[in-house]
């Protein structure tokens, strides 16, 4: 019997870093699938994705952000261009989708693209509604008092 496979679920989420790891934990599961990509946290409000895409040039790369899901595809190659010349051909350039769901506070950056590794600079925004704040503490001879007037 086969074990549930959480990982496309738990590995294309970002800023829900807690839940990551105790299903992570819970479940031990590392899936590797094409094209490997990394998910750095680089501070505490900032993120990187790291994708791996050897052969392909930037022209080849689309990157959507459509309701909070980050996109990022690629149209496979011209494959069949000297293929009499390749006696192994081992660099894969296939097509390919992936998406990572973000959460609400998370913000893409930017991207860049240098050898072959595509960046995705993301940075977690809290609005200041969400954001921690102290509670001043009134003492007694602070509070207003309330006088109840009798109806008679």
């Amino acid at each position: 019997m086969r074990a549930l496979d959480l990982s496309p679920l738990l590995k294309s989420t970002i800023g829900f870093d807690h839940m990551n790891r105790i299903f992570e934990n819970a479940i031990g599961n590392n899936d590797v699938s094409y094209p490997p990509y990394n998910i750095e946290k680089i501070d505490e409000d900032d993120y990187r994705i790291t994708m791996a895409l050897a052969g392909f040039t930037e022209d080849d790369l689309v990157i959507e952000l459509d309701n909070g899901v980050l996109a990022i595809s690629a149209e496979a190659g011209d494959d069949d261009v000297d293929t009499e010349r390749f006696l192994h051909r081992g660099i894969a350039k296939r097509a390919f989708k992936r998406h990572f769901r973000l959460a609400e506070t998370i913000k893409v950056m930017g991207a860049h693209f240098e050898n072959g590794l595509l960046m995705i600079d993301l940075q977690r925004e809290i609005p200041e509604h969400l954001k921690p704040r102290q509670i001043k503490i009134n003492v007694a001879s602070d509070i207003p008092k309330i006088v109840k007037e009798d109806a008679a």
